[in-house]
């Protein structure tokens, strides 16, 4: 018998809870790296407000990681409101922290106020050392709970200050816990080249590894170091340095004479890497093209008909970005991408007054420049042409926000209609590209149920849907069909099943040559993932995990079992998504097919017509207690 659903079926997470049962939503649980980086990035903000000079990471063999500095210390004292040290609020307390106000921190990259909790909550013990006052504390926890009150161990010198935490990762939240040290390292080394004069030190124990870095010079040598194996077109690379009243950017700029992989471009923002970009990296890429077209345009060097984008202008460019912010806006706690709409625009006329400047003084190596530009934009036409013979009716170019495979093959391509732009850019990094494209829609689509097919096209995400197919609403012309499987790929939750509900009414009432051929699918992404010991299980809803649960309770020894719900497609990160719903080997695809036995009109027509909104009150009445929440 169900329970009721009263006030008592309410529960409140408090403390860290929220971060164990959903670490997918504070912290990458591919590995710990994002650990490390949590706690690395409260000594870089030190750094950048000039307190610390020195930040020490060791890896023990233990499974132990340390993270030092000579900062200014974590505050000791007993918080006025809370009646707890500083030290435990801000290891056992949300969103709580000295950056909110930027009082304390001018440029930060902890704004959130869960960094170093989330890293308590999620580590089998973790403990804290600090030094000032001319004392020296401890304070430890188990489980993100503490163990021991914070406590003054010794006494020191009053110019001996920082803080040190040392932690050890609990392996039922990550995938592994082996450390990505490759990716570690490279991002120590960034952080000392964007911070000039700080000294990082890297300490592996088990692999007696040591190393230092410390830049004096800063970016220009960290590319051209970087690039030693790259043929680079100018001597000396382009670089800036621009600090505003709540902006600053710092950024070095090349470009290679021939195609090379593995051409640095790198962005950050407060020190933290953005590995999707953002509104910094937007702003660059255009003040670098109305740079180069403007040059273009006033040495008449663009031929005619030719439209140069930015990605013409940045295919063989190596560069780094370096922003910084008072208040920056991140698309989540990762982040992995910046959102700061104000910054882009400081951003975007910086670099353009930088490089006219640079091209009006170089113009012989800007002509150069311009040629790679015009090659790479010509290149691209012939490419464009391909794509626009596989189109059905000769109208707008392909949507800016499809990302289209490199296959033409309908026995392979497969294009996926994803919710959000969240879900979208997940979706990207998790496909294959050379078969699969991704398109983010926004939200609930039009209800296309009681209309024309002529009537829909005035909805402009429908337009892009059928752009992006190369097939007209009530066409019944496949020939020019640009994808051999298209697949609705919605979130497990009530709102995700609705957006595909319009989808498929959609394909239903507009596009039935497409069902009946057998081109429409549906993902079926999973709602829960349960973890025992190594195995990993996915279920698709509370029936399947149940069983699931069961058969694992029946194993000897009672493992210890971890279920996570997903909250929608853009909580999981990109291995997950490509194992669940991206990879033909492991993905659950349902192909939408119609019979003439089938009742689905009249079902449509009941669900989504206006005209039956009395008899929809009325089913609804008679078999709305049949549905399970």
């Amino acid at each position: 018998m169900a329970k009721n659903y009263d006030s008592e079926s309410i529960e409140v997470l408090s403390g860290l809870d929220p971060v164990r049962k959903r670490p997918g939503m504070y912290t990458d649980t591919s590995c710990p790296n994002h650990l490390i980086q949590e706690v690395l990035d409260n000594s870089i903000d030190e750094a950048l407000a000039g307190h610390c000079s020195k930040v020490k990471v060791t890896l023990f063999k233990d499974a132990a990681i340390a993270v030092a500095d000579d900062g200014r210390g974590m505050p000791v004292d007993i918080h006025p409101e809370h009646k707890v040290s500083g030290v435990e609020l801000i290891m056992c307390k949300l969103h709580a922290g000295a950056k909110f106000s930027g009082e304390d921190y001018n440029f930060s990259g902890g704004l959130h106020g869960v960094g170093v909790s989330v890293v308590n909550a999620l580590s089998k013990n973790l403990s804290v050392e600090i030094r000032r006052d001319s004392h020296k504390f401890e304070m430890s926890f188990e489980g993100g709970e503490k163990t021991s009150d914070l406590k003054k161990v010794g006494d020191i010198g009053p110019r001996n200050t920082g803080t040190s935490i040392s932690f050890v990762p609990d392996s039922q939240y990550f995938e592994t816990t082996n450390i990505d040290t490759k990716n570690l390292k490279h991002l120590l080394k960034a952080k000392a080249v964007l911070c000039p004069g700080l000294s990082i030190e890297y300490f592996d124990e088990k692999k007696g590894e040591k190393i230092s870095w410390n830049y004096e010079n800063g970016l220009v040598s960290y590319l051209s170091e970087s690039s030693e194996n790259i043929e680079l077109l100018l001597e000396e690379s382009i670089s800036c340095s621009k600090l505003g009243n709540d902006n600053a950017l710092d950024f070095v700029l090349n470009w290679s004479t021939k195609p090379a992989k593995n051409l640095m471009n790198e962005s950050y923002v407060n020190l933290i890497p953005t590995a999707q970009g953002g509104s910094h990296l937007n702003g660059f890429k255009a003040g670098l093209l109305e740079s180069v077209k403007e040059f273009c345009e006033f040495r008449n060097l663009i031929p005619k008909g030719l439209k140069i984008t930015a990605d013409d202008v940045v295919q063989h460019s190596t560069f780094v970005i370096s922003s910084k912010l008072t208040n920056p806006q991140f698309a989540g706690q990762t982040k992995e991408r910046l959102d700061s709409k104000d910054h882009q625009g400081f951003v975007n006329s910086t670099t353009k007054d930088v490089l006219s400047i640079w091209f009006n003084q170089h113009t012989e190596e800007g002509e150069r420049l311009a040629e790679l530009a015009i090659a790479s934009a010509q290149a691209r036409v012939k490419e464009t042409k391909v794509v626009d013979r596989k189109k059905t009716f000769q109208g707008p170019a392909l949507p800016g926000k499809l990302s289209d495979c490199n296959s033409t093959d309908l026995q392979e391509t497969e294009l996926f209609f994803v919710e959000g732009d969240s879900a979208g850019g997940s979706a990207k990094q998790s496909r294959e590209r050379k078969f699969q494209a991704i398109m983010p829609l926004r939200g609930k689509i039009l209800n296309t149920w009681d209309l024309e097919s002529s009537e829909i096209m005035k909805s402009a995400e429908i337009k892009d849907i059928s752009t992006a197919i190369g097939v007209n609403p009530g066409s019944p012309d496949l020939s020019s069909l640009r994808y051999g499987k298209i697949c609705i790929l919605a979130d497990a939750d009530s709102d995700g099943l609705h957006i595909a509900t319009l989808l498929c009414a959609l394909f239903l009432r507009h596009y039935k040559p497409l069902i009946q051929a057998g081109h429409i699918f549906v993902a079926m992404p999973p709602l829960f993932r349960i973890d025992c010991a190594k195995e990993v299980f996915y279920a698709l809803d509370e029936n399947e995990k149940d069983s699931i649960v069961k058969k694992l309770k029946a194993k000897p020894g009672k493992p210890k079992i971890d279920i996570q719900r997903f909250k929608g497609l853009g909580e999981m990160n990109p291995s997950q998504l490509r194992e669940t719903v991206m990879d033909p080997k492991t993905r659950r695809l349902v192909q939408l097919t119609i019979t003439p036995s089938d009742n689905v009109n009249s079902m449509m027509d009941l669900l989504l017509s206006k005209k039956n909104a009395g008899a929809r009150k009325e089913w609804l009445e008679k078999r709305g207690k049949i549905v399970t929440v």
